[in-house]
């Protein structure tokens, strides 16, 4: 579980520190990925999609 300290009741702060943390921990990503149950080979499929997007993306010639 993530905590963090509230420090002279500067909530605003620690309520930043908190959305940097959990982000970082990957807890909205997945959520995303549980939401909806994807079958394995659509999976494969966009895996592969995002591989070919990335490749020419970063395409040097």
């Amino acid at each position: 579980m993530t905590k963090v300290v509230v420090t002279n009741g500067n909530i605003d702060g620690a309520l930043k520190k908190f959305k940097a943390k959990v982000a970082r921990s990957g807890v909205p990503s997945e959520l995303k990925k549980r939401k909806h149950y994807e079958k394995p080979g659509v999976k494969r499929r966009e895996a592969k999609k995002e591989m070919i997007r990335n490749a020419k993306k970063h395409k040097s010639y």
